[in-house]
């Protein structure tokens, strides 16, 4: 758990990132069930689309980082492609 908060950390040093993600993760997983179990008047798809937005804002937040974030990282490693693990405000490490 140490290593995941570590790697977190020097993946969202930007301002602008920090800012999205601390609104767009709770979008992203809070929301979606907290619209399917306490709000059963809402259709279902509000919380596709509070998942979905939440999402898109977190990958805004690695284009500002400067990075991919980390979805990308696994599919390009799949893919044997190169990935932008760490931003530049971070020493410079692509791989």
């Amino acid at each position: 758990m140490r290593r995941f908060l570590q790697n977190y950390r020097e993946r969202h040093l930007h301002p602008g990132n920090l800012a999205i993600h601390l609104v767009a993760l709770p979008v992203t997983f809070i929301l979606p069930i907290h619209f399917l179990v306490w709000y059963e008047q809402y259709p279902a798809w509000w919380a596709l689309v509070a998942f979905v937005v939440g999402y898109a804002l977190q990958f805004l937040g690695h284009a500002i980082e400067g990075n991919d974030a980390g979805e990308i990282i696994l599919i390009k490693r799949w893919l044997g492609r190169p990935y932008i693990e760490f931003g530049p405000r971070h020493p410079s490490r692509t791989c």
